[in-house]
């Protein structure tokens, strides 16, 4: 069942440092300068609208070089991992540590759940891994580069359940 009520031409600060190829940091640093055009918070979390093109906008800044954000799409696939590892040592310490790794180009994000907004694929190569991942993942989910990933944790995670189950 879709949920309507979700907006999906706002993301968050993480999806959209992603967006950017930037870092969380400096988005956060161009959101109290108020560049980033149309945010807005919501409680304490940044709301970050998103032009046509699926990408937030930034206004230039009066010194410095030009920004490299919005410079074109991104055309490497995105791979998703499900993190064994972390998922054994949080049962067995009792934390919480993300357990989903987002990788694009150079990129590694992780979180506690990943949010496909198109098509993707779940492939599993038990014989022959996939020796660009770190390790040589066996089992990995791919994703075209023009389709979107919302990448939340669990606070954020737990907010959605909680509205969605009438608790908000």
């Amino acid at each position: 069942m879709i949920d309507t009520d979700i907006d999906i031409d706002v993301v968050g600060t993480t999806e959209a440092a992603f967006l950017l190829n930037i870092s969380t940091a400096r988005l956060r640093l161009l959101l109290r300068q108020g560049r980033v055009k149309d945010a807005y918070k919501e409680e304490r979390f940044w709301m970050i609208p998103l032009n046509k093109r699926g990408m937030p906008e930034i206004t230039p800044g009066s010194r410095g070089p030009e920004g490299t954000w919005n410079r074109g799409q991104r055309t490497g696939n995105t791979f998703i991992h499900v993190l064994r590892k972390e998922i054994d040592y949080n049962r067995d310490h009792g934390t919480s540590l993300p357990a989903i790794s987002v990788k694009q180009g150079d990129r590694n994000d992780r979180c506690h759940e990943a949010e496909i907004l198109g098509n993707c694929k779940i492939v599993y190569r038990p014989h022959k891994p996939n020796k660009s991942q770190a390790g040589g993942a066996r089992l990995w989910i791919e994703v075209e580069p023009d389709v979107q990933i919302v990448r939340k944790f669990f606070r954020e995670a737990e907010d959605q359940e909680n509205k969605s189950q009438g608790f908000g």
